[in-house]
């Protein structure tokens, strides 16, 4: 199973997006845990990032709001770095 670290500013990022789409809290979680289960899952949509983000990838959360991922498989670790609509993200 792949593990999650968290950082300080992601949880805050978190934190506050909770806040402002509580109604996205289950769609949310259901992200978090299909990363950890198999980060290659089709409803996900990982995929590498170009340009000045092309060191991480980024995954759906819905059709509006995505998570960008620092994705280590090699390590076996994923690290969400930012969440938001596709603007706030890219």
């Amino acid at each position: 199973m792949i593990k999650i670290i968290y950082s300080v500013p992601y949880i805050k990022k978190g934190k506050k997006f909770i806040k402002k789409h509580p109604d996205l809290v289950q769609q949310y979680e259901k992200t978090i845990e299909l990363l950890e289960l198999n980060p290659h899952h089709p409803s996900l949509r990982l995929h590498k990032l170009t340009g000045k983000l092309s060191d991480l990838y980024s995954v759906y959360i819905n059709i509006t709001y995505r998570l960008s991922i620092e994705f280590l498989i090699q390590d076996e670790k994923i690290i969400p770095v930012d969440i938001g609509t596709h603007e706030e993200v890219y």
